[in-house]
């Protein structure tokens, strides 16, 4: 049986950092973030009963790497006893560069295998066990603006804002495509064990979630951008104190920052946001989206400029 899906990554407003259960991957704290509509992940899964393998391809060569995350999650998804799988994964963005292409991969390859495997699901379960191998992969099956709940024993997340209801634009320079040299999950392990404002970090997450659910309610894009930007700032000081530290930034992205500083500053309703990694998010309301893209494109260090739009969850797309 073959199935294939389609999923865009999203990028975090209010960020999760860290685990509260490393284990069953359950974030430490629920987040914010918005689904894309220009970047995307697809993934088709084919399961063969004489196969003696999982295989696994990204973009047209053998992956390796990745292939034991994406065995687990089928294990999870399907059962142990499952027919082995040959998948293919093709992304139009680059891979481990802080673009959230674990959000979207994972978040195609649950829909996929499950219809492949035929064994359907709600759609909370399968965000479930997608947010099990990646945790902001359960955001991507939801649109435009999307909360994802963390205080229980199980995430929930749903949407609360379609694209409908706020087109925001969401400007991105690419700063470096290289794979990063410490992993996110990685990465968070250290900043819990290590970091001084970790605790402080993860206490103060409900009232930076609250604040940016009520600017979302009453679309206020100056009360988002505020929480926007501060929480993006204290993840990633929280990573700075970490012992080795977890530096993702490089110059260009202080330059892309500080050309969305100006910007705003000349009344460009615009703000930034930095996951981990060294690319700049710039979201923006539509009336500024060339205004930014012009001017992050002339940035020193950018290599590129992606505009996207808020985009639609997870879907599949075939099955063949």
């Amino acid at each position: 049986m073959r199935a294939q899906a389609v999923a865009q990554p999203n990028i975090a407003l209010v960020k999760y950092w860290g685990k509260r259960d490393a284990e069953r991957n359950l974030p430490a704290a629920g987040s914010l973030s918005l689904t894309l509509d220009t970047l995307w992940t697809k993934m088709a899964v084919e399961l063969e009963e004489t196969a003696e393998a999982d295989t696994l391809t990204v973009n047209g060569a053998g992956n390796d790497k990745m292939l034991g995350r994406v065995s687990t999650c089928l294990d999870h998804l399907l059962g142990p006893g499952r027919a082995k799988a040959a998948v293919e994964s093709e992304s139009n963005f680059p891979i481990a560069a802080g673009l959230a292409s674990s959000s979207s991969a994972f978040a195609a390859l649950v829909v996929a295998a499950s219809k492949a495997g035929e064994s359907p699901a709600d759609t909370l379960s399968l965000a479930r066990w997608a947010g099990a191998a990646s945790g902001s992969a359960a955001r991507s099956f939801h649109e435009g603006i999307v909360e994802l709940h963390a205080d229980d024993d199980e995430i929930d997340v749903r949407s609360i804002a379609s694209v409908e209801d706020w087109p925001l634009r969401v400007v991105i320079a690419v700063t470096e495509s290289a794979p990063k040299a410490v992993g996110s999950g990685e990465a968070m392990i250290r900043s819990a064990a290590t970091s001084p404002f970790y605790r402080s970090w993860v206490e103060r997450q409900d009232e930076d979630l609250s604040m940016a659910r009520e600017a979302v309610r009453d679309r206020d894009f100056e009360k988002l951008a505020a929480v926007s930007e501060h929480n993006c700032l204290k993840m990633h000081s929280v990573m700075w104190t970490s012992r080795p530290p977890v530096v993702y930034w490089n110059e260009a992205t202080l330059n892309s920052m500080e050309t969305v500083v100006q910007l705003r500053r000349a009344g460009a309703p615009v703000f930034f946001t930095v996951d981990a990694g060294p690319q700049v998010k710039a979201v923006c309301l539509p009336s500024a989206c060339d205004t930014v893209s012009a001017a992050l494109a002339a940035t020193g260090g950018v290599t590129k400029v992606i505009v996207s739009g808020l985009g639609r969850g997870a879907r599949l797309l075939e099955r063949g």
